[in-house]
């Protein structure tokens, strides 16, 4: 499906309230592939420039093994709750470069911990019809109860009565970070992948190194 660029913050919230119908969540694990590909955009804070990165780390060793990144201008405002039409554009350019196509994305963001239900993971699993959630540094419009110490623990992220995700500790005595699902994939999976490609640091090895490469892109 193609990205549908909005005329405003209107009819931006309209797109999302419409793709969300397309939603898809399974009842329980899934096959989890060998390669998982994290995507992060670091932006230019002196202008609207912008450098998307796809990266791609198997999940055994988390070695990168291809990286793609995509330079442009963002011009979409920035508005909480519609990060996703500032970023899609160049994220999917970044996506489209990469020698084969990703079976499972992973994003710096947030899934259905969203106030509509669906954030830049939902938007990206359904233009790309593939297993995605988000692992975002902060919580958005969830509340969460401490999780436990030891790396592994978490603790539900809810909004009112509706569980729409987890914080995870992904350390030991370290910061939690929070987890949604995105599309195809359910919340068992995303969390405990979300340990597994934690080797030595908070972050997830494919969107830190995400993060790392869309910095030094934009530098140069």
């Amino acid at each position: 499906m193609r990205f549908e660029a909005p005329l405003d913050p209107g009819d931006a919230i309209g797109i999302q309230d419409r793709l969300r119908r397309r939603l898809e969540f399974p009842a329980g694990r899934i096959t989890l592939p060998r390669l998982i590909t994290g995507l992060d955009v670091t932006y230019d804070s002196g202008s609207q420039r912008a450098v998307a990165a796809a990266v791609v780390v198997d999940v055994e060793g988390l070695a990168v093994q291809e990286v793609a990144v995509a330079r442009g201008v963002v011009t979409f405002p920035y508005v909480p709750g519609l990060l996703a039409f500032r970023e899609l554009p160049l994220l999917l350019e970044a996506l489209g470069k990469l020698t084969r196509g990703p079976e499972l994305l992973v994003c710096d963001g947030y899934g259905i911990a969203h106030p509509r239900r669906f954030g830049l993971a939902c938007h990206l699993g359904v233009l790309m019809d593939l297993p995605t959630f988000g692992v975002a540094k902060t919580a958005f419009t969830t509340v969460f109860a401490d999780p436990g110490r030891r790396r592994g623990d978490w603790s539900e992220l809810t909004d009112g009565a509706d569980v729409l995700g987890r914080a995870v500790r992904t350390q030991t005595d370290v910061k939690p970070v929070f987890v949604s699902v995105g599309n195809r994939i359910g919340l068992d999976d995303a969390s405990d992948l979300t340990v597994r490609l934690s080797g030595r640091f908070r972050i997830p090895e494919p969107t830190r190194q995400a993060d790392i490469v869309s910095r030094r892109a934009l530098r140069q």
